[in-house]
């Protein structure tokens, strides 16, 4: 399954990228029914369900010339959100000092989940500043990851 995503994003990086958006993820899940592929794009100030409609379009005739997918599959394009998944080492320099929620594949001094900043990432290590104390957790480690999105005070009554 892993080779099928890195197939597909390698066929549609630069066909995002001519369109001036990012291809942050590209996901693919073998289902019963019918494959799942997702992609997820971004750009500066967000993305639009027409930038989401081009990519669909261009990855839809991009995939049936390749034949990179066989069977039946759904395609979905969509903006990776406020709650910004991380994938890559890139995301995490990127979004170095932002907030996130983090799982990890194993305990860490006997916890899974940790909400922090990231300070850092070095040597295949995300240092995390929480509340208590900065903990070190391998990148390999790591099962999932979120941005952290916090409406502003002002709307808090």
């Amino acid at each position: 399954m892993a080779e099928v995503a890195e197939k597909v994003e390698f066929l549609l990086r630069g066909a995002v990228e001519e369109q001036g958006m990012e291809l942050v993820y590209v996901q693919y899940l073998a289902q019963q029914r019918s494959p799942l592929l997702r992609v997820y794009i971004d750009k500066p100030g967000g993305v639009t369900l027409e930038d989401c409609q081009t990519v669909s379009r261009q990855a839809s005739v991009l995939l049936d010339v390749e034949n990179l997918i066989s069977d039946r599959y759904l395609l979905e394009v969509s903006s990776p959100g406020l709650d910004r998944p991380l994938f890559q080492v890139e995301d995490y320099l990127r979004f170095s000092g932002r907030e996130i929620r983090l799982t990890t594949r194993e305990k860490i001094d006997s916890r899974r989940r940790f909400t922090g900043f990231i300070q850092d990432l070095s040597d295949g290590v995300v240092q995390l500043s929480c509340q208590d104390k900065t903990y070190r957790i391998p990148f390999g480690m790591i099962a999932k990851a979120y941005l952290v999105y916090r409406f502003a005070d002002s709307f808090r009554k």
